[in-house]
């Protein structure tokens, strides 16, 4: 019997997190290779559509990296992706999903460690929640 991986996918700022990425890249950490990175020029840009589009599709996890509260170029991009990846939560808890398969989270330029532990962190919260079944 094959050991499940799940298929996730990473929406990433082109600034901190895309900056923070390259660090991890630098120092060796190297990402699950079950985590797709898409990047986009700012999370705020991110819209429910687009969270809930890799679930339909058959992804097991999504989550959105970006940059901190205080640094964001956009101002309030990060925010704006925060709710929305709170409004997917309690869309896929309508659905049956659990809500713990999406998740945002803040990096600075500099968290080459960080950006990795989170795609591993990702990885395995999703691993331990197995497949999505269908309802």
């Amino acid at each position: 019997m094959t050991e499940y991986k799940p298929q996730i996918i990473a929406f990433c700022c082109a600034n901190c997190a895309s900056s923070a990425a390259k660090v991890a890249e630098g120092m060796k950490k190297t990402l699950p290779d079950n985590v797709k990175i898409i990047q986009v020029p700012c999370t705020g840009r991110i819209e429910i559509l687009h969270l809930l589009k890799p679930f339909e599709e058959g992804v097991d996890g999504v989550y959105v990296a970006g940059c901190q509260t205080d640094s964001c170029q956009y101002i309030s991009g990060i925010a704006k992706a925060a709710k929305r990846v709170a409004e997917v939560k309690k869309i896929l808890e309508g659905l049956e999903v659990e809500p713990e398969r999406i998740d945002v989270f803040n990096l600075s330029a500099g968290t080459g460690r960080r950006f990795a532990d989170v795609a591993l962190d990702m990885t395995k919260r999703v691993a331990e929640l197995g497949p999505i079944s269908p309802k």
